[in-house]
Formats: C-alpha cells, sequence, structure tokens
C-alpha cells in the first residue's frame, strides 16, 4: 500500500486529516483566488491523506465510505478555503460518478492510479456521433472545476435517438488526458480560486464502453453499481452529487461566522455618524446578524444530514429512491443553500466599510457563496417550482 496506508481508514480519522490541513488551506487562501486554481501542493497534500479515496470502490483501494462523512470533509476544507473545499469536494464526488461506469471503464480509471483525479463538466453540449467501436465528439465544456489536475474528463454529451432507445438521451462520455485541451477563461467573482476553466475536444473518438446514460443513473442501476454490488453506488445521481457542491456552502458559512467573530470583538467604530470608539460586539444588530448567520448554517446542515442519512438507509434496505425522495432531496439541497445566502447575507451586511475591500475573509465568503448559489442545479426558483409542480400533482420539469 502507499504512504495513506491500509483501505480501513475510518471516516472520523478522514475527518481529522481534513481538519488538519485546515490551517495551511486557510494561509494560503489568498494565494489560491490569485492564482485561480488550488496548487498542486494542496492537491497532492490531499490525495497523500487518502480524502480522494472517501467514495472510491473498495476493489480499487477505496474506502466506500457514506455521503455524509464527504459533507463533514468538504466543510472542514471550505471554512478554511472555499475554492479548495469546492474541488475537493468535486473531486470526491466523482470517483462515485465513476463508480458507474462498466467495471472495464473503473479498470481504465483507476487499476494503474486509485488516485487518478477526474474533472468533469455536465452540460450537454455535444451530440456524440455514433461510430463503430465508440463515438465521435466536438465541443467547449465549462465549468470543469479542478481540470488542471485531471487525469480523465467527465464530459456531458447527448447520445442520438438511433443509439439509445430511440430518442435522444443526455448522459457522459469520459476523455483522457492528452485528448483534450483547457480553455483558460476562468475570471470570476466567486470561487475564483477553483480553476474551473473550459474542457475543449476537437474531432475525438471515445471508445463506446466509456459512456453512461443519464437514465442509468437516475435508475441507481448503472453497469458499476450491478458490478459493484454496494448500495452505496445504487443511489440515484441527483440524490448524490449535489451534496458535493452544497457542502462548501456550508464550511465558507462556518469559516466566515469564525472570521467576523475574531473580527468583531476587537472592533471598534470609527464613523461620524456612529460615535467613534464603540465596541461594534455591543450593537443588538450585529448580535442579531450573528444569530441570524448561526441558525441559518445550524439549519441547513441539519437538513442536509437528514435527507442524506434517509437516502442511504433506503439505499442500504434495498428500498427503491421513489421519484418522491428523490425531489424532497432537492428541495433539502436548493434550501440548504438558500440558507448559507441568507446568513452570508445578514453577517456581510454588518462588516461595514471594511467589507468591500478583496482581502476580507467575510467578503470573500459572500461572494462564494452567492457562486455557490447560481449553479444550475442548486437555483432556488427551479428547485422550489419543480417541487411544487410535483407536490400538486402536476408533472415536475427540471432535474432529479
Amino acid at each position: 500500500m502507499d504512504a495513506i496506508g491500509p483501505v480501513t481508514v475510518s471516516a472520523d480519522e478522514l475527518i481529522e486529516r481534513a481538519r488538519a490541513l485546515a490551517p495551511l488551506l486557510y494561509e494560503k487562501s489568498d494565494e489560491t483566488e490569485r492564482q485561480r486554481c488550488v496548487s498542486p501542493e494542496i492537491m497532492e497534500m490531499m490525495r497523500e491523506r487518502g480524502l480522494f479515496r472517501l467514495l472510491l470502490p473498495k476493489r480499487f483501494g477505496g474506502f466506500e465510505h457514506d455521503l455524509n462523512t464527504l459533507v463533514r470533509i468538504v466543510s472542514e476544507l471550505a471554512a478554511s478555503c472555499g475554492s479548495t473545499g469546492w474541488v475537493a469536494g468535486l473531486m470526491m464526488i466523482h470517483q462515485w460518478l465513476c463508480a458507474q461506469f462498466p467495471i472495464e471503464v473503473q479498470e481504465e480509471l483507476w487499476g494503474d492510479d486509485p488516485d487518478a483525479i477526474i474533472a468533469g463538466s455536465y452540460a450537454t453540449v455535444a451530440i456524440s456521433e455514433p461510430e463503430p467501436g465508440g463515438y465521435r465528439i466536438s465541443g467547449t465544456w465549462p465549468f470543469a472545476s479542478g481540470c488542471d489536475h485531471a487525469s480523465w474528463a467527465l464530459l456531458g454529451v447527448t447520445f442520438p435517438a438511433e443509439d439509445a432507445g430511440g430518442q435522444p438521451q443526455p448522459g457522459f462520455l469520459l476523455a483522457k488526458k492528452g485528448d483534450f485541451t483547457i480553455e483558460d477563461n476562468w475570471f470570476v467573482v466567486g470561487l475564483a480560486g477553483t480553476g474551473s476553466k473550459a474542457v475543449v475536444c476537437d474531432d475525438l473518438f471515445i471508445p463506446g464502453r466509456r459512456r453512461v446514460i443519464l437514465a442509468e443513473l437516475n435508475s441507481g442501476l448503472t453497469p458499476g453499481a450491478r458490478a459493484l454490488g454496494s448500495p452505496l453506488y445504487r443511489i440515484p445521481l441527483l440524490a448524490a452529487l449535489p451534496a458535493a457542491i452544497v457542502s462548501p456552502a456550508l464550511g465558507i458559512l462556518e469559516g466566515a461566522i469564525r472570521d467576523f467573530v475574531a473580527a468583531t470583538e476587537a472592533r471598534k467604530t470609527r464613523g461620524a455618524v456612529v460615535a467613534g470608539g464603540a465596541r461594534m460586539a455591543e450593537f443588538a444588530t450585529v448580535q442579531a446578524r450573528l444569530g441570524a448567520a448561526s441558525g441559518s448554517l445550524a439549519a441547513a446542515k441539519a437538513l442536509m444530514h437528514s435527507d442524506l442519512e434517509l437516502t442511504q438507509r433506503r439505499s442500504n434496505a434495498g428500498e427503491p429512491i421513489t421519484v418522491d425522495h428523490r425531489i424532497q432531496s432537492r428541495l433539502a439541497q436548493g434550501f440548504s443553500v438558500r440558507l448559507a445566502v441568507q446568513g452570508i447575507d445578514a453577517l456581510y451586511g454588518a462588516t461595514g466599510g471594511a467589507g468591500i475591500y478583496l482581502g476580507h475573509r467575510v467578503q470573500r465568503a459572500w461572494r462564494d457563496i452567492h457562486a455557490v448559489s447560481h449553479h444550475v442545479s442548486l437555483n432556488w426558483d427551479a428547485v422550489s417550482t419543480m417541487y411544487g409542480q410535483h407536490t400538486l400533482g402536476l408533472e415536475p420539469k427540471g432535474q432529479y
């Protein structure tokens, strides 16, 4: 075995390993934002500590822990650096997602490198053109977080009707490093350090074995799930994957609360409107905003952990993850991020003039959490409307 030790590393030990990295991530967070990418050194530290094996199949040296552990680990990392937490969460969940591919593809991915990093872009940018033995694609896939470090790229495509059961079907293909290039277009206001650049493929042939269809992913009956047999991999896609992009918002808010408390305890007013020299900690409105942010965080955490625990319990018991359950999960995911937005808005409103400086920690958290909330899978208007449609007996329109 390599430096991370045996494959029996507990969930608690992995959480502690993430927590031990927090001071360094905090120290390097300004640099991560300036570089617009998590550094290779930090990525290697997370890899050495086995964090990216959290959801990797045991067959390839992974730990097969649960999604609640992912939330706890990512929250620890994101509390010190939101961008690092975001990238780490996606690298972890992509191990789970790639475990849905046929077992021969998993051998390609992890047979020689169990720590292979897999980036991804879910937008169905291209229509895959069937050819003997596979597919040919061209296109530019945006928002591929951490792609600078990736050995593989998950690419969203549409499979044509004649190749997907009579109607066009969205799904994923896997491209190897060297078969794609990276377009550096990541100049953004939030999550700036995630390096979520674009992946470009030009007339690329991908073997047919490296495909999975969304309908399979939503059913919990993918080729990989059937081969591996673990209930972890029988969870439908959108009851699992969004945990990786919700948890950074929870960690970022938690870190912002800590930073806000540390700054406010020592802060005094200096303006002309409010008498100079007054302690900010003594203002009732400041106290109330801190309470609102802390309540939002507690509620969001409870909502996510409860939903994921129920999902895992049902999967472990062999119970179907119904449409009702899946849409309830989507509501929990979207509302958790909405709570995080409410919490950071409350805090940021009490930072005063200091909060407009780019280096202000709460201001960065405000930008990062709002960036999380702009992810299409977490759009509250879309998620809440979909839930209402389903509950009122209408056909739900959206991702579930």
